[in-house]
């Protein structure tokens, strides 16, 4: 990796040199006006100058080395067991990395992110009853499942979800119909990491159908989540990073397996970096814990280095 980067530094170097010959190099005037001639710069040299930006540009911020990521996560998951998804986009580049996306596995409590924002489609968090608001709050910060529960009805339930999903961009999200009272269906809905990503998004963008203020209301509660459900995409964060998160934890009927999933933003430094995490199969929830930390962390180490 650190040869890799060596190289890429070296080519933003010659890319800056090259773009500073063409810069100094001379050039004739193309007409004359008061005060003196118009200096241009000719259309060919324009382009390549255009071109030799984006080369520095692209090389400054690196490639995601997603081969080399992938090894990494083949080599720590071997024997631990059930499928894991995942994926880590900087919003501000546009880098990505996939892990095993066409997994569709169980949101868990995640699906309460999505839930608090289908809600927050239909009505402004400033004219949200107070009990209301109580039930969000414990919801996101407790990961309370009555209060899910009572919010999943009041958005319309699966139908509801379902469509507040689509408005976010989701594909693959669909919500369970049935009678979710005590039975906690929104945490059976399946997924994918991709939609998990446009939904993190979702709360970042400008072009988010959900407004300011609201997607800030969601991010300020998932920025407080309680002592001891604060673990996952977090572990992974350097520091002076922050992150915004909602992880859930479900034990599975049929398996007596856990499905322990993380979902959210680390933020700093100018970025936001949407991270999604999705396992099933742990014998415990501890067990499931370490291996979202342990994914999050082996893919986040290559969208930048942390200080020391």
């Amino acid at each position: 990796m650190i040869r890799g980067r060596r190289q890429a530094s070296a080519r933003v170097v010659l890319a800056l040199a090259l773009l500073l010959s063409l810069v100094t190099a001379p050039v004739e005037p193309r007409t004359e006006r008061p005060g003196g001639p118009l200096w241009v710069v000719p259309v060919a040299q324009e382009a390549t100058l255009a071109w030799l930006e984006s080369i520095a540009a692209e090389e400054a911020v690196g490639p995601i080395p997603a081969k080399q990521i992938t090894k990494r996560l083949d080599r720590y998951l071997a024997g631990r067991p059930g499928p894991v998804t995942a994926m880590v986009k900087d919003l501000a580049t546009g880098r990505l990395y996939r892990y095993h996306p066409g997994e569709r596995l169980i949101t868990a409590s995640s699906a309460k992110v999505q839930i608090l924002m289908a809600l927050l489609l239909k009505t402004p968090w400033k004219k949200v009853p107070e009990a209301v608001r109580r039930d969000a709050e414990l919801m996101i910060r407790y990961s309370d499942n009555h209060a899910a529960d009572r919010l999943w009805l009041r958005i319309g339930g699966a139908p509801g979800f379902t469509k507040a999903g689509r408005r976010f961009g989701l594909k693959h999200t669909q919500g369970v119909a049935g009678d979710c009272l005590d039975l906690y269906c929104w945490g059976i809905t399946r997924t994918s990491v991709d939609d998990q990503i446009r939904l993190m998004s979702a709360l970042v963008s400008g072009k988010s159908p959900l407004k300011a203020a609201e997607r800030e209301r969601v991010l300020g509660l998932m920025g407080e989540v309680v002592d001891g459900q604060d673990w996952g995409i977090s572990a992974a964060a350097c520091r002076g990073e922050r992150a915004a998160l909602k992880n859930g934890w479900l034990k599975r009927v049929s398996s007596k397996r856990w499905a322990v999933i993380s979902v959210g933003l680390i933020r700093g430094d100018g970025h936001d970096y949407a991270v999604a995490v999705l396992t099933e199969g742990s014998s415990d929830v501890g067990y499931g814990i370490a291996t979202v930390e342990g994914v999050a962390k082996r893919i986040m180490q290559d969208f930048r280095t942390c200080p020391e």
